[in-house]
């Protein structure tokens, strides 16, 4: 019997490393996925951990050891039926053992292996046995590793730099709040002694010959800088959710680190490391660096930081000194941002007190001005050195020390450089056809803001220079139009230098918001003004020939520039800008000026309506203007935003005609268009109803035409289509600006009833079609929004009830015809399905609570229409996922806004549906309440608030002897009491959030813990035991205290006196208890109740 078990273990094992073959070897996609499906069901079999134990034993290739260790890490990491503690030693002390006597396993298996014991470390952190803690002794663990060969050592730091990783990670498995205690206790009792060993190997190693061409020597160095990167990479204070974000970075090293930053030795190490290790190694003593340089301020006094900062810049000037290593792309990138982090950490006062200031920033200006020169090698370093200029230029009004800060000497240089290096680069990207920055229009801008600042100072200069280039440029470029024998490459390549030209000017103008600007300068900006105003004048009378749409592009950045410094309220008039407009180009006020704006609007809209990014950003500039109050006063009075009311048709405006060409989501400028048209109109409307017949005609003209074409059988559906959502995207830039009661009805006596049936049967036809539907259901949430108190119906009207029956109507159609789609595949679900859905919540909410229908009306006069809504709400929310509720923001914020509100006004709704449904909501409220988005967070708290005082209402009636509640009442309390855990699990979850997280939203949260507590007092007294007993002994007495204080004087109800009282003494209890456990090693062991 025993040998067939071995047969078959044997038989087993065989069979295993076979698919493990197929799975990473086949190149025949329908094996891998057999393998792969036998696999999972491997994985999940009772015998698998005994089987990865023979797999890692016996098996004979090298991807068996690779599934046992990754079959290993799933098991140890699930939070169902998790391994006993027994278990989880023993897998870690064979994994170390493993490790130790085969040093020489495939990379990947290694790697597996650590990763396997990193996280059995990392998820056993708190685990006892025998009052001690059994997988805290990773450096006891690592140190065999680091007295024996070469290849352990490298084993040894990859542990120590995978385990420092694995912790410093979140996972999504895993609460938050877990992975915080264990990364804060793992900070604070083992991270620094790994640091300092890292830097001791690191001193060790730098001492030696090393021979870097053997390549174990070379990993264990790789290693032992990754190990130190990871330490200083270290979220020490639960801070960066965001990797992108690499400008404000501040690394907060605790207090208890001093000593090795104190200590010169340490900045002097990875200084000198630099300089004897290759570029595949450098660029990473260059990131601990980085890192170094962005230690907090805080941790050093004031004479302790100028010492750090001058190690700091003496080590910056020897690499620029020695700039050998530089030419490396990695390095060049690194070095970029070493420079960024010395102004982003310091201010400029201590930097020029630093002995070799003025050494060192010669030095930055010249590796600066050179980089810059040589545009074309690692343009996203630039960034970097832009950044650096830009704060130094910012902080000179500031600066209050007397040595010189010099920087009026190098910015110029700094300036010129990029000017000139951006014109030059123009003839050799169309000479050798390169990528045209141009065309990266987040890049492009990134640096004209960084750009703007730079230019102001010694602002003088910069407009020098640019207006001597463009006079060059401008008169080269007319000579070519004029010359009948010119090139039309000569003619592009000073098209090219003139675009830039034109942003730069933009970004210069614009960068008088940050400088107290002076009569002188704002006379310079006119004589920029002037020329491209005249620039533009050359190319718009060129554009039935030929046009250039990157210039125009320009053109459109630097009217927004333009616009927000000199055309608006808190503009002065007499600025000396406006005397030079009007001596070169008679313009002589703002009205003059803004008609040049509209003029430039109607030629874009004129010959580049098919240009998709021009026409947006026109279109964006005219909505801007549109928006001030007294620009759009001078608007109006112009003749030509008169023909533009007057006109607003495809035949003056040829984006607004139905091509059969185009894309149906390009219509989407349409309603920007529109937002400003109906602006303008609004001006002088007033309660003229024949200007506004007079202006929608030929709306209406387009809606007759669509009702003809659905009347018939046989009609061009793509036709129909287009016209229909052309129209409504208009329509709904129209309600959009119509925010004042008398225009809005107007356009709601227009619509309504005539045109409501329209809306209606598209809805029906093209449901499946989201193009078509989601601008309609668009326009109808915007009709039923009470922007502004617009939708104030008279009291004989019953518009408000007809208005909430037709959007009932619009969302039940919808909603019952989406459902029959069946199963939308994953990638398409949100456009399909979601997006749809996601606009019927939040139609259905805006007009829940725009508070001109009165609900009660229609179960009184048996209508439906309520009843309709609610249901088919309910039935799109069950057909979606929990997951997707939170996975797609607009979804998750229309989704709770709409719940907040239904518990808030139709509690009765709530209470009477089926059990199921009740569950999913308050799970989905439940889930909410961890939520990232705050918006989502505090809409979960206010429905729950709602939730559970109907329910202390209901139990407190049912004691009273009232008469018999309804029947629904009685059900929801009896779904309640069945299921106890759900409201006891949002009582821990809200606790939790509140002692143990940056609660953002404290009041909110506030709001519901009440009526939680007082609806399960037991509960409550059992969770406030665990935390206090899972405290350390000295701090159960204090703990204990805060939970006393936080019931002090509260009594059992839920008014508003007794809530104010309660919210007071939380926000005393959170002080409490955050001050006591600040001064805590220890975690909070709560969570394994709260998890």
């Amino acid at each position: 019997m025993k040998w067939r078990k071995m047969a078959d273990h044997v038989q087993g094992l065989a069979q295993l490393e076979i698919l493990c073959k197929q799975l990473y070897e086949t190149t025949d996609t329908a094996v891998r996925h057999q393998a792969e499906k036998a696999l999972v069901e491997f994985t999940n079999s009772p015998d698998c951990l005994s089987k990865c134990q023979l797999l890692l034993e016996r098996g004979s290739s090298s991807y068996s050891q690779l599934l046992a260790a990754t079959c290993l890490s799933k098991l140890v990491s699930r939070t169902s039926n998790p391994l006993p503690l027994e278990q989880r030693i023993d897998i870690r002390n064979y994994v170390l053992n493993y490790l130790a006597t085969r040093p020489k396993l495939a990379a990947f298996v290694t790697q597996a292996l650590i990763q396997l014991y990193a996280r059995i470390t990392k998820l056993g952190w708190f685990d006892c046995q025998k009052d001690d803690y059994v997988f805290r002794n990773v450096i006891a663990d690592v140190t065999r590793f680091l007295q024996d060969s070469v290849e352990h050592c490298i084993i040894g730091v990859t542990i120590l730099s995978q385990l420092t990783n694995e912790i410093n990670q979140a996972d999504t498995t895993h609460p938050l709040t877990k992975h915080r205690k264990i990364a804060s206790s793992f900070r604070d009792s083992s991270l620094f002694d790994i640091f300092t060993l890292s830097c001791n190997l690191l001193k060790q190693a730098s001492g030696k010959n090393l021979n870097l061409n053997d390549e174990s020597q070379h990993g264990l160095l790789m290693q032992l800088l990754k190990l130190s990167y990871n330490c200083l990479n270290f979220d020490f204070i639960g801070t960066s959710t965001d990797e992108s974000s690499d400008d404000l970075c501040t690394v907060q090293i605790p207090t208890s680190w001093r000593s090795a930053f104190l200590d010169s030795s340490t900045l002097q190490l990875f200084f000198n490391l630099y300089h004897s290790l290759p570029p595949s190694l450098s660029p990473l003593v260059l990131s601990c660096l980085v890192q170094i340089a962005s230690v907090r301020r805080s941790l050093f006094n004031n004479a302790e930081r100028a010492k750090f900062l001058s190690h700091l810049v003496d080590g910056v000037k020897r690499i620029l000194a020695n700039p050998q290593c530089l030419p490396d792309p990695n390095n060049y990138h690194e070095f970029c941002r070493l420079l960024a982090r010395l102004k982003s950490n310091y201010q400029l006062g201590e930097l020029v007190k630093v002995e070799n200031y003025p050494e060192v920033i010669r030095l930055i200006a010249n590796f600066t001005v050179t980089s810059l020169q040589h545009w074309e090698f690692a343009p996203n370093s630039v960034h970097y050195l832009l950044s650096l200029w830009q704060r130094l230029a910012a902080s000179v009004p500031y600066v209050k020390a007397t040595e010189p800060h010099l920087l009026e000497t190098y910015t110029p240089e700094v300036t010129k450089a990029y000017i000139t290096s951006r014109l030059e680069s123009v003839h050799v990207i169309l000479r050798d056809g390169l990528e045209d920055p141009l065309d990266d229009a987040g890049l492009v801008q990134q640096q004209l803001d960084q750009l703007s600042t730079i230019g102001r100072c010694e602002y003088e200069k910069t407009c020098a220079l640019l207006v001597q280039l463009f006079d060059q440029a401008a008169q080269t470029y007319q000579e070519l139009l004029q010359s009948t024998n010119s090139s039309t490459v000569d003619v592009t390549v000073q098209e090219g230098r003139l675009t830039w030209l034109v942003y730069i000017i933009g970004a210069v103008i614009g960068g008088r918001v940050s400088f107290a600007s002076t009569d002188e300068q704002d006379a310079m900006d006119g004589e920029l003004v002037c020329r491209v105003l005249q620039l533009m004048n050359l190319t718009d009378s060129r554009l039935a020939q030929a046009g250039n749409e990157r210039l125009e592009l320009a053109m459109l950045s630097f009217f927004e520039q333009f616009r927000k410094i000199y055309i608006g309220d808190q503009v002065q008039k007499s600025s000396k800008l406006y005397r030079r407009l009007s001596e070169v180009l008679g313009l002589n006020d703002e009205t003059m000026v803004l008609s040049v704006f509209i003029g430039k609007i109607i030629t874009n809209l004129k010959y580049w309506g098919q240009c998709e990014p021009i026409t947006s950003k026109t279109l964006q500039l005219l909505n801007d203007l549109s928006l001030g109050y007294s620009s759009v006063r001078k608007l109006v009075k112009l003749s030509a935003v008169q023909f533009m009311l007057n006109n607003h048709t495809s035949e003056h405006f040829s984006f607004l005609g139905v091509n059969n060409q185009s894309n149906l989501s390009d219509m989407r400028c349409r309603t920007t268009f529109y937002t400003a048209l109906g602006r303008l109109l609004m001006v002088d409307l007033g309660e003229d109803e024949d200007q506004f017949e007079q202006f929608m005609l030929p709306l209406t003209a387009a809606f007759e035409a669509v009702a003809q074409m659905l009347s018939t059988n046989t009609f061009n559906e793509q036709e129909a289509k287009r016209t229909l959502v052309g129209l409504v995207r208009d329509l709904r830039g129209i309600a959009f600006a119509f925010n004042a009661k008398t225009s809005f009805m107007m356009l709601f006596d227009w619509i309504y009833p005539a045109y409501m049936p329209i809306l209606q049967r598209a809805i029906e036809l093209w449901y499946h079609d989201p193009a078509c539907t989601t601008p309609v259901l668009k326009l109808m949430a915007e009709l039923v929004h009470n922007r502004s108190q617009r939708l104030q119906f008279d009291v004989s009207s019953p518009n408000g009830i007809l208005l909430f029956r037709e959007t009932s109507k619009m969302i039940t159609t919808y909603g019952n015809r989406i459902l029959t789609l069946g199963e939308v595949p994953k990638d398409q679900v949100y456009s399909v399905k979601l997006k749809g859905v996601s606009v019927c919540f939040a139609m259905l909410k805006a007009v829940l609570s725009g508070n001109y229908v009165n609900f009660g009306v229609f179960r009184l006069y048996g209508d439906d229409a309520l009843d309709n809504a609610l249901q088919t709400f309910i039935k799109l929310l069950l057909s979606i996922p929990h997951s997707d509720l939170l996975d797609y923001p607009k979804l998750s914020q229309s989704f709770y806004s709409l719940l907040e509100v239904l518990t808030q006004d139709h509690m009765n709704f709530i209470a009477s549906l089926e059990p199921h449904v009740v569950m999913y909501i308050l799970s989905s409220i439940s889930e909410g309440l961890t939520a990232l988005d705050t918006m989502v967070c505090t809409g979960c708290c206010s429905s729950l608030d709602h939730i559970v005082t109907y329910l202390f209402k209901q139990l407190s009636r049912s004691t009273k002897k009232r008469p018999a509640p309804m029947a629904t009442d009685d059900r929801f309390l009896h779904i309640m009491q069945q299921h106890p855990e759900m409201i006891q699990q949002m009582l821990s979850t809200v606790l939790n959030i509140i002692i143990f997280e940056d609660c953002r939203n404290q009041w909110s949260m506030s709001r519901p813990l009440l009526g939680l507590i007082l609806l399960n007092e037991k509960y409550f007294a059992d969770l406030r035991n665990s935390i206090v007993s899972s405290q350390p002994p000295e701090k159960q007495q204090a703990m204990h205290l805060c939970f006393e204080n936080l019931m002090e004087g509260i009594e059992r109800n839920l008014l508003t006196k007794n809530r104010d009282r309660f919210t007071q003494n939380l926000s005393v209890f959170r002080r409490e208890v955050n001050d006591s456990m600040k001064n805590s090693t220890y975690g909070v062991n709560s969570n394994d109740m709260m998890s």
